[in-house]
């Protein structure tokens, strides 16, 4: 599994995780694994299980580089895709800044409406902007 799909399968959690977010991240990837039959990388394990773990932190974030935009108002893909990309923007090790937001603004492209790529973009770029100071 490349890095690419190991991100998407990480979406694909966080968005199941978006509507059940009471539920453990490891019962969500334990249902995915039957349900689909896929196997997650490490990778995809744990950029999904980290994002869950930081998700109150993250979500600052988000709510502070989305003026005018509460978490409530963000639609449910693009907010996981946010959320992927803050984590690994903010705790993950030895990726570029530029590859992260390439690969949300791909997601967001994907998964979202036309309008996604843009705010996903806005949004990753204050939150790299901020975290580096």
């Amino acid at each position: 599994m490349t890095r690419r799909e190991s991100r998407e399968a990480a979406l694909c959690l966080l968005f199941e995780h978006g509507f059940s977010p009471e539920e453990a991240p490891e019962e969500i990837m334990e249902r995915a694994k039957e349900m689909r039959e896929e196997k997650y990388s490490a990778f995809a394990k744990s950029l999904f299980e980290g994002a869950c773990a930081h998700e109150k932190e993250i979500d600052v974030r988000i709510s502070a580089a989305a003026d005018n935009w509460s978490i409530s108002r963000i639609s449910r893909v693009s907010l996981a895709v946010l959320r992927l990309a803050s984590f690994e923007l903010l705790f993950g090790e030895g990726t570029d800044t530029e590859i992260i937001v390439n690969e949300a603004i791909e997601l967001a492209r994907r998964y979202d409406d036309d309008k996604a790529p843009a705010f996903v973009n806005g949004v990753l770029g204050r939150i790299a902007a901020d975290r580096n100071g």
